[in-house]
């Protein structure tokens, strides 16, 4: 059997959040086809790599930023998740990238199938210019209600990795990785209400994140403006 540095038929795909202008957003490439359609980022994993290693490098081949928060959030491996024709066009472009990897077909000549392990990260959008690799044409934002074409079941890992953040959101205080290191009362609501997408009255929802503890207040946030200056904060020192 032909020794491989990557495992043949185990990928992993990153949905990578970002919050601007009041905007959801994820980072997708645009793959050097003939057609425009779009992917995650993601790749293949090294036969000596652990999972999570290899969802730090894809992170950082896209992001350049290291120490962001990462989880998995589900395995996806239905026998058609992948159509015919994205193998095929996949395929063509993959090999120059993954020359050990040969097209995993059987001895019939039909295609096997690819399981993908999903994760999601959370970044500072001001923190990072997404970047290309060889398989992409280009590679940016893209606003979570104005997704593109994707191919293989990228979608369907885009509306899983979205369903997971908003269960762990606020169960795991998980706001301040989608903001700078300090911020408003107000753009937190903001990114609330972005990611569950409905309104939270101003009163009620402030006083919710102030009873959480796990916030520091510091100076005003004076911008000139007639309208009275917002408080900073940013999280607590776990020391």
């Amino acid at each position: 059997m032909k020794s491989t540095k990557h495992i043949a038929q185990l990928t992993l795909d990153c949905v990578i959040f970002g919050f601007h202008d009041k905007k959801l957003k994820l980072i997708l490439s645009k793959l050097k086809l003939e057609k425009d359609i779009f992917a995650l980022p993601g790749g293949f994993i090294l036969q000596e790599e652990d999972i999570e290693d290899a969802a730090k490098r894809v992170l950082y081949e896209r992001t350049g930023i290291q120490d962001v928060y990462l989880e998995e959030f589900g395995t996806f491996g239905r026998t058609n998740r992948i159509s015919d024709e994205d193998f095929l066009l996949f395929s063509s472009i993959a090999r120059d990238l993954y020359p050990d990897v040969e097209p995993p077909v059987n001895e019939n000549n039909q295609k096997m199938r690819i399981v993908s392990i999903g994760y999601y990260a959370l970044v500072d959008f001001e923190k990072v210019i997404p970047q290309k690799i060889d398989l992409d044409e280009s590679c940016d934002w893209y606003d979570i209600k104005e997704l593109p074409n994707m191919i293989f079941d990228h979608q369907e890992m885009v509306h899983k990795g979205l369903e997971v953040l908003r269960e762990k959101l606020d169960k795991k205080l998980l706001f301040n990785n989608l903001l700078p290191v300090t911020f408003t009362m107000k753009d937190v609501q903001e990114l609330y209400e972005t990611v569950y997408d409905k309104p939270f009255p101003a009163n009620n929802f402030q006083k919710k994140i102030l009873d959480l503890n796990v916030l520091e207040r510091l100076d005003k946030k004076y911008t000139g403006a007639k309208s009275k200056a917002p408080y900073l904060y940013r999280l607590k020192s776990k020391s």
